[in-house]
């Protein structure tokens, strides 16, 4: 049974969405009509059988009056009037009726009694007949019951065409609902196509009109717009982006090839080592380029689950995996006593840590000084200062941006690429956080990243 209603529910679901709407409303139809049918055939029934017990009661008080008057039973009774005692026998000389004790008791209560037999009261053979009963009180004080009835010829047959007739116009009736809601439906989902083939064909930039009613239509218009911008910044930053990584990529591939092809040309092995040491240096450019390049597509596409880390510590582990080797300029760290915790995953704080302090480290002189800085009006800080050049204030906004450098040929002298602080700027305010740039103490530069603390409500952004 289960196999057989999932064979059902799947065959429902293949279908489309007029088909069902369709049958759904045929159904209803159907079953509505259906019973407003058998409604009205019962009130059809009733009618007629109402309309004889009408006239068999005016025939049965007229019989009722002459028994009161003295009239014998006998010259009153015939194929439609019986006159019997209250126990069923008769007493106007005709055979005993067939009666069962229900159909007395209904009869003496003044009820009609429906006969499909068609046996009658005096063991005629007769159609269906229908008995109306009353007790009289004779005028020897005995109680008689004057019972009148009558044939009830095409009855049946009238209840019949009647029952035909209105099943059928139930099943013509659900099969118009079924053609009328197919082509309402259709008609209604015409304009759903057509957005839809409307939104495959706009050009980058252009919007579907939405309508003026607020309804369905409108809401999905909407919401094909917003997927049509979604769309287009996408196009756009992927455009951007290959753009850029292109135009990264070219120079140390056009410099590995331009320094090759003068060693084969001139040979010179006084150079060669100076040759081959500028191609080792360019590939690790480029090998550095494109690890940046993929870890900024994975921080893009794929969101790890939030957990609770602890800042400080991140920040001891930062701090010690740029010191490594006694590199040089110093990281100064300056952290509260007590634990700092943000939302968001190891790797991402990590990655974060990592790249501001290669960035600071790349520009300053002596120093890089790493605070983090306790919740304050809902955030955690994160300050990264060093006493470098700084950066002008006209670039400061941009400094996130991918593949940006404040100067043109800083990436060929310090080894960046301009990715470092695009991946910070994705990895903070993907958590819901900012990240910005400034001037430092030490006269260099400033990036100040804050966190929403968890839990808490951030008074505001800056």
């Amino acid at each position: 049974m289960r196999r057989v209603l999932t064979s059902v529910r799947a065959w429902w679901a293949r279908r489309t969405v007029q088909f069902r709407t369709s049958f759904v409303a045929a159904a209803v139809a159907l079953v509505g009509l259906a019973l407003l049918a058998r409604i009205s055939i019962a009130f059809i029934g009733w009618f007629l059988l109402e309309s004889v017990d009408t006239e068999l009661r005016v025939t049965a008080e007229s019989a009722a009056e002459r028994l009161a008057t003295g009239t014998p039973p006998g010259p009153l009774a015939g194929a439609d009037l019986r006159v019997l005692d209250t126990a069923g026998e008769p007493v106007d000389g005709r055979p005993g009726p067939e009666l069962s004790p229900w159909e007395l008791n209904e009869l003496k209560a003044g009820n009609g009694v429906f006969d499909r037999g068609g046996r009658s009261l005096n063991n005629g053979d007769r159609p269906p007949q229908r008995w109306i009963g009353q007790v009289v009180p004779a005028p020897q004080g005995q109680p008689l019951l004057v019972l009148a009835g009558t044939g009830l010829v095409g009855h049946d047959n009238t209840l019949g065409v009647a029952s035909a007739l209105l099943w059928t116009s139930s099943v013509i009736a659900a099969g118009t609902v079924w053609a009328a809601t197919w082509v309402v439906v259709r008609r209604s989902l015409r304009p759903v196509q057509n957005m839809r083939l409307a939104a495959t064909r706009l050009p980058e930039g252009e919007r579907l009109p939405v309508p003026t009613a607020r309804d369905e239509l409108r809401f999905l218009a909407e919401a094909l717009n917003g997927m049509l911008a979604g769309r287009d910044a996408d196009t756009r930053r992927l455009r951007r982006f290959t753009g850029d990584a292109a135009h990264e990529l070219r120079n140390p591939v056009a410099s590995i090839r331009a320094q090759a092809e003068v060693a084969v040309v001139h040979p010179d092995p006084e150079l060669t080592q100076d040759t081959l040491a500028d191609i080792a240096a360019e590939a690790q450019r480029l090998s550095d380029l494109v690890e940046s390049l993929l870890a900024l597509s994975r921080a893009e596409s794929i969101v790890p689950e939030s957990e609770p880390v602890e800042l400080v510590a991140a920040a001891q582990a930062a701090a010690d995996r740029a010191m490594l080797g006694g590199s040089r300029p110093k990281v100064q760290l300056s952290t509260p006593t007590g634990a700092v915790v943000v939302l968001a995953a190891a790797n991402e704080v990590a990655t974060v840590l990592d790249n501001l302090l290669s960035n600071a480290a790349r520009y300053a002189r002596a120093l890089v000084r790493l605070s983090v800085l306790p919740a304050g009006g809902g955030w955690v800080r994160l300050v990264v200062d060093d006493d470098g050049p700084g950066i002008p204030d006209e670039q400061r906004a941009r400094v996130f941006d991918r593949f940006h450098r404040v100067e043109a040929d800083r990436a060929r002298r310090s080894g960046g690429a301009g990715i470092g602080l695009a991946l910070v700027a994705e990895a903070v305010r993907r958590r819901g956080g900012t990240v910005h740039a400034g001037r430092s103490p030490e006269g260099g530069a400033r990036i100040e990243v804050r966190w929403p603390a968890p839990g808490a409500q951030p008074s505001h952004r800056a």
